[in-house]
């Protein structure tokens, strides 16, 4: 079921939330593919100390494939982006 957004710039700034609530970031761009006319995804600004964040340690957003999303509205919602577990004792 595709998503529909009036206007694309309706998108930027949104807060980000993985479908388990976890806050990402912001919308800071999108990606398109036009000779399809459509999104081909969304760029996320990674808050500091956020889910996100501490997955993608100092770089500064991710860009994530539009299949990824499952709702915009007043947020962003994306499913859940699994993380491998650290062995305890490994350095951080």
């Amino acid at each position: 079921m595709p998503i529909t957004v009036k206007d694309v710039s309706e998108m930027f700034n949104k807060d980000v939330f993985t479908d388990k609530g976890f806050y990402c970031g912001k919308v800071s761009d999108v990606e398109f593919d036009l000779s399809r006319f459509k999104l081909r995804a969304i760029v996320i600004e990674a808050a500091k100390g956020t889910f996100l964040g501490k997955i993608v340690g100092n770089k500064k957003g991710v860009i994530v494939p539009y299949q990824m999303v499952e709702s915009i509205g007043d947020i962003v919602l994306i499913k859940h982006i699994a993380t491998p577990m650290q062995e305890e004792g490994e350095a951080e």
